[in-house]
């Protein structure tokens, strides 16, 4: 069997600067800015790449063929959400509403030993945060 490492996660966005920008104000991540080259599926458009809790996560413009729908209803069936693990989620969950955040589930304790919280980011991303 090969060996299958997580390489990232991809977000399709209608404004992927809003979307890294709310990435980098709640959760600190790390923009690399770039434009995609000619001969690629978006040429001229903004590439931008995230560093999000050590994982890597890919913003995408709007496809240049194809109608994208609007983000499902939330919970749905297929990537639901991105998990972000912290220390104190009441703390996080605190941080994260004063910079606006809509706090849309918790802070609750699923189940001993877990808490968690849920955010709601720009076309519907949803990003949980997690208590161990």
């Amino acid at each position: 069997m090969r060996d299958y490492r997580f390489d990232h996660v991809h977000l399709r966005c209608s404004n992927p600067e809003a979307t890294a920008k709310f990435f980098e104000t709640m959760f600190g991540a790390e923009v690399k800015r770039d434009v995609y080259p000619p001969g690629t599926l978006y040429p001229g458009q903004p590439r931008l790449m995230m560093g999000v809790g050590d994982q890597a996560v890919l913003i995408a413009p709007a496809h240049p063929n194809d109608p994208t729908a609007p983000a499902p209803g939330f919970p749905y069936y297929g990537v639901e959400h991105i998990g972000l693990t912290v220390d104190d989620v009441d703390a996080a969950a605190a941080e994260l509403r004063a910079k606006g955040a809509d706090i849309t589930i918790g802070p609750l304790t699923r189940s001993a030993g877990l808490r968690l919280a849920f955010v709601r980011g720009p076309d519907g991303v949803m990003v949980e945060i997690v208590q161990r």
